[in-house]
């Protein structure tokens, strides 16, 4: 289905997405690493109604090549935000970890983000 996005949702789109991409280059993986990163215009689109409150909820999702969700963001009608991307790769500066990936969430123009680290399998 295809979802119209105004300015100000495209707007805050990009600055979690700029976000989840920091989270990225901090961990030290470089974008070539990736087969995708988490960029607003490559996420599809639709509405859902929140069943809690009842408002509207733009989310947005990224697919793999083969199909397979990698990622989502969710905005909501009362302005608060979630958001995750797969990294799925051995943490580049730290062998202890697994990089499972990356979340940002927030209200408004308020982003917070982490890392979502899991501890490596030993040998």
């Amino acid at each position: 289905m295809m979802t119209t996005i105004d300015d100000e949702s495209r707007r805050r789109g990009e600055a979690v997405c700029a976000r989840l991409r920091g989270e990225i280059e901090k961990l030290g993986i470089a974008p070539e690493g990736l087969s995708r990163l988490p960029v607003y215009d490559q996420a599809e689109f639709e509405t859902s109604k929140d069943p809690y409150s009842g408002e509207e909820t733009l989310c947005g999702h990224w697919r793999d090549a083969r199909g397979h969700s990698i990622g989502q963001m969710k905005f909501h009608g009362d302005g608060s935000f979630y958001a995750e991307f797969d990294v799925v790769l051995p943490h580049p500066g730290d062998p202890r970890w697994f990089v499972e990936g990356v979340t940002a969430w927030g209200r408004g123009d308020a982003i917070k983000s982490e890392a979502k680290l899991l501890e490596a399998l030993g040998e």
